[in-house]
């Protein structure tokens, strides 16, 4: 934590409508995260405000401000997006997707307030562990996420930030999708957006260029990259860098005797570069991971005959 987000924070035993902060517990660049509790139950939990730390500051008094050299504007379409993302999030309900119980304006400002759990975001879960997650684990996290994003998707919506760091698992390896600050309408194009989200090795190349087609498939390629992550451990090449000259080895070859094809060939397919060549839903990833490819597997004789073939010399092998 440097002293800029201590400073832009709201102070432990701030009182905001009905929650008194209680610390800090994360952010970024648009939003700070606290733990807090509700004076009127007495439970905890968690609150995101929106503090865009290159357009506001925070006032003696609590409140954000707009800088004199900030664009006002986008501040504003900034918050009013915030307040939608709220809207969105306390309408929908899906035991996969995070929980907003109220939002509200105060402070210059937006917030939403969200059930706490206890947990670990993926991101710290593929540190601990440098990698190689259990296939096991990675279908127990991954089909219900899709099954999120899918009621995502049929409501026109976009989530547009999947990584690992979004991504909390509960006790038992039960996900929940966090982090809809990028939420986005799929009719519409990237230039209406107020800043570009954007993680290297997460997110698709069409999401960085300007008025670029997303959709769907962009979400997709990042929930790819992010399955590629929990076997790797870290993240994958930048998808700029891939269209330039794509050096990531198909996960189907380096990973196969680790992990099922239908799992492998899903990922490898969900990161196409080209957005037209990968799945267009939901529900053709989860086919795909589904797929009985059996016949695809190496057979006894490639995978442990002729494998010990390359250390012995068998009595019925050639005579070069």
């Amino acid at each position: 934590m440097n002293d800029t987000t201590v400073k832009d924070a709201l102070a432990n035993g701030f009182k905001i409508d009905r929650y008194t902060i209680t610390k800090k517990i994360g952010g970024g660049g648009f939003s700070i995260v606290y733990l807090a509790v509700d004076s009127d139950s007495g439970v905890e939990v968690v609150i995101k405000e929106f503090m865009p730390r290159k357009l506001a500051y925070r006032a003696a008094d609590g409140s954000v401000q707009i800088r004199e050299d900030a664009n006002g504007d986008a501040f504003s379409h900034g918050r009013r997006l915030f307040f939608q993302e709220a809207n969105f999030l306390a309408n929908l309900k899906h035991h996969n997707i995070v929980n907003v119980i109220n939002f509200f304006r105060a402070n210059g400002t937006v917030y939403m307030v969200m059930d706490y759990q206890r947990g670990v975001t993926l991101q710290e879960y593929i540190a601990r562990r440098d990698g190689g997650l259990s296939e096991d684990l990675i279908q127990t996290v991954f089909r219900p996420l899709l099954d999120g994003l899918k009621e995502i998707h049929e409501r026109g919506l976009l989530h547009l930030d999947l990584k690992p760091g979004n991504i909390y698992l509960r006790p038992g390896a039960d996900p929940v999708l966090l982090d809809f600050g990028a939420v986005h309408e799929m009719k519409q194009t990237r230039q209406y957006q107020p800043g570009q989200v954007l993680t290297p090795g997460f997110s698709p190349y069409e999401q960085a260029q300007r008025g670029g087609y997303v959709g769907p498939w962009s979400d997709i390629y990042s929930m790819g990259a992010t399955m590629r992550a929990c076997i790797s451990g870290s993240a994958p090449p930048p998808a700029d860098e891939r269209r330039m000259e794509d050096k990531m080895k198909p996960a189907a070859k380096e990973y196969r005797r680790k992990y099922s094809q239908a799992l492998l060939q899903a990922i490898d397919w969900a990161m196409e570069v080209d957005p037209t060549l990968r799945p267009q839903s939901v529900d053709q990833l989860l086919e795909a991971m589904d797929k009985d490819v059996a016949e695809d597997a190496p057979s006894f004789t490639e995978s442990v005959l002729d494998k010990l073939n390359t250390k012995i010399q068998m009595p019925w092998g050639s005579k070069d």
